[in-house]
């Protein structure tokens, strides 16, 4: 169940992206209203709290592999600030 929730959050994530992605091109093309722009800018925003939160949760999911002092693998979650 959890493997196909992740699957439809990457999913959301992808669809969210693309959707900005267009968004900033139209905005970028200047042919809109001022209040298609001000709407576009408003989903805009959305989307990309909507992305910053799906990548924030990911990102507290990603383990790494690492090799113990006893030479076995073992996950624990990533940290950037890791530099093993």
């Amino acid at each position: 169940m959890a493997g196909q929730q992740d699957a439809t959050s990457i999913a959301d994530f992808e669809k969210s992206l693309d959707e900005l992605e267009t968004l900033v091109r139209n905005l970028e093309q200047g042919e809109l209203s001022l209040e298609q722009s001000l709407t576009a800018f408003e989903r805009g925003v959305k989307l990309t709290r909507a992305c910053q939160q799906a990548l924030k949760s990911a990102e507290q999911r990603v383990e790494q592999l690492v090799q113990s002092d006893d030479g076995t693998l073992e996950t624990r979650p990533f940290s950037p600030d890791d530099t093993d």
